[in-house]
């Protein structure tokens, strides 16, 4: 298919690709829970005619494209949930739900997987292989319902898979790629720090569970500074500290958790051991005790390197080299990786800021939004790369 052919065929249908952004903005549903948007894809997908529609599982949805001839398959995938976050955003279709928001772009994610299927299905003829258009509940909430979408075959029989993400710290006409890793694995940890209550003004007849916790806080840090390689990229981070009722009591327990994240596969194996190593050494040096709950999360995403150069030259040939930026990883997560645990596969950034604009606020934030311009730029680079990837090669 020729470049003009296609991005023309996508422009076509840019306005179906905005309506149905801000619908779905407008009715935002959180993991697990996506229902009516859920249904909301089947019915748009069923109206183009040509696909075979399914629900792997409650709230998710795929949609088979059988080309004319046997060859490759290419699954697509879009996460579907939203966050929940007050929005404070003021356009006419903000968020009708209080505390749900889409905050983080998959409102725009699954608009530019419609529209794709939308354009190949018109296309049906031209398509050699198959496509697999997959809707992907729940990735905002570990376990993640990429693992159960995968559990249900949606993979099975699969070559390689692709997927995008709107980035608003990236201005719109630029497309961010990156070979290897990608995004960081995430595992959470909590932890119980038992001592002995007592009275503030007694210290000494205590073991102080309050004091205790903040060593243990301090040193964790110390397994990212001194008992990990700078380059392997991990990332250690205390987010909840509770303990006590009173000003004047020492409580007998506090609880701490985070989040751990690396780049690193082997270094993910070793930082549980790392963790509880310090944790156990500072609470038996003050007579403590403690509990702790290792949770394991998502793996990381990496970048198969043949299908991320199929998908550098299709974004310099359709929107030329100066859109193309090499990005590096960033120490987010995604459950993605579980679809590049069966095929080979490339997740990419669409920009999608505009400072002239004041379309900048981070993803999660209460006032995130995007460019709408880059629902177009996302939608041609889906449907060029499709043609480029279904190539015999």
């Amino acid at each position: 298919m020729k470049t003009g052919t296609l991005s023309d065929l996508a422009y076509q249908v840019k306005s179906d690709v905005v309506k149905w952004r801000r619908f779905l903005h407008e009715n935002p549903e959180l993991s697990f829970h996506e229902e009516k948007t859920s249904q909301f894809i089947y019915d748009t997908l069923l109206s183009f005619g040509g696909l075979e529609v399914s629900r792997p599982t409650k709230t998710s949805v795929m949609a088979r494209l059988i080309g004319r001839q046997p060859g490759k398959t290419l699954a697509i995938r879009a996460d579907i949930d939203a966050l929940p976050i007050q929005e404070e955003n003021t356009f006419e279709f903000v968020s009708n739900k209080p505390g749900v928001m889409h905050a983080c772009g998959h409102d725009g994610h699954t608009s530019i997987l419609l529209g794709t299927a939308k354009v190949l299905t018109s296309l049906k003829e031209q398509i050699i292989g198959e496509v697999r258009f997959l809707f992907q509940h729940a990735e905002e909430t570990q376990p993640g319902g990429a693992q159960e979408m995968v559990a249900a075959g949606v993979m099975e029989n699969v070559d390689c898979v692709t997927g995008l993400h709107l980035l608003p710290q990236l201005e719109v006409g630029k497309i961010g790629i990156i070979s290897g890793s990608m995004t960081a694995s995430s595992d959470n940890f909590t932890v119980t720090i038992h001592g002995k209550g007592g009275h503030s003004g007694i210290p000494h007849q205590t073991i102080d569970s309050t004091t205790i916790a903040a060593q243990v806080v301090t040193n964790l840090q110390h397994i990212v500074s001194r008992n990990t390689d700078p380059l392997d990229g991990t990332v250690i981070s205390v987010t909840k500290f509770i303990g006590g009722t009173s000003l004047n009591v020492i409580p007998d327990a506090v609880h701490i958790g985070g989040s751990i994240r690396t780049l690193s596969s082997d270094l993910r194996d070793a930082l549980p051991t790392l963790l509880e190593k310090v944790i156990k050494g500072v609470t038996e040096a003050h007579g403590a005790t403690y509990d702790l709950q290792y949770i394991v999360g998502y793996d990381p995403v990496v970048n198969d390197e043949g299908i991320t150069k199929i998908i550098r030259e299709t974004a310099c040939k359709v929107f030329g080299d100066k859109a193309l930026e090499l990005r590096r990883p960033l120490m987010v997560s995604d459950d993605f990786s579980a679809f590049q645990q069966k095929a080979p596969g490339t997740y990419f950034w669409v920009g999608a800021g505009n400072e002239e604009k004041g379309i900048k606020n981070p993803l999660h934030h209460p006032k995130f939004t995007i460019d709408e311009e880059a629902l177009d730029k996302g939608l041609k680079m889906m449907v060029h790369s499709t043609f480029e990837l279904l190539k015999p090669r």
